[in-house]
């Protein structure tokens, strides 16, 4: 399984943004994929996640609930973040993680800088 993250760049607050996490070698249906972002001087934090492709189960961290949205298209082997109402704090480096079994797969990160 690999991931490939993309969507990411520079916009102002109040903005939206969608993150795109591209895999490859497996369905998104039948497994927990999640995005996490990492700050400068910070550990990386879970953000959202979903139980499998179909979104039926979510979990979302405090500072993403009411404005970010996870969600799979199962054609296009690819999962979503729509970011809304952007406030400098988000910025990070976004990362997709799918969990296969016992394996965890990471994408390469992309980066989200919102300028105030």
């Amino acid at each position: 399984v690999q991931l490939q993250a993309s969507g990411g760049g520079l916009v102002q607050a109040g903005d939206s943004l969608r993150l795109s996490c591209a895999v490859s070698g497996r369905t998104i249906r039948d497994y927990p994929i999640a995005w996490f972002r990492q700050s400068p001087g910070k550990e990386r934090e879970a953000v959202v996640a979903m139980r499998s492709g179909t979104a039926t189960s979510t979990y979302y961290s405090k500072s993403a609930r009411g404005r970010f949205t996870i969600s799979g298209d199962n054609a296009k082997r690819t999962v979503y973040l729509q970011m809304n109402s952007l406030k400098p704090e988000d910025t990070a480096v976004y990362y997709c993680k799918a969990v296969v079994g016992s394996s965890e797969f990471w994408g390469q990160g992309t980066e989200v800088t919102v300028s105030s």
